[in-house]
């Protein structure tokens, strides 16, 4: 399957607070485990820590984690199964 992505705003509730922040998301079925892996970052920020998320888009949810953060005050996102943005169905065999 190819990656498939999305861009675009996205809330991030991290226990009872949620951030409002743009995201670039990538998904694709990692070959290894036949599990879709979805990763990408968030705007700059300063309002985000490590930890526990709920990523929503204007078309799906998903959980997730809070990463590290670059030098550019992004903070890496990563999941691992449905994406919180719509992926086709890897092809069956």
């Amino acid at each position: 399957m190819d990656d498939e992505d999305y861009a675009g705003p996205a809330t991030l509730t991290v226990g009872a607070r949620t951030v409002e922040v743009r995201v670039r998301l990538i998904a694709r079925t990692e070959p290894q485990d036949g599990r879709v892996h979805w990763f990408g970052r968030t705007e700059a920020t300063t309002a985000l820590e490590a930890g526990d998320v709920i990523v929503t888009t204007p078309v799906g949810s998903a959980a997730g984690r809070i990463g590290d953060v670059d030098l550019w005050g992004r903070y890496r996102l990563a999941g691992v199964g449905t994406p919180p943005f719509p992926c086709p169905e890897p092809p069956s065999d």
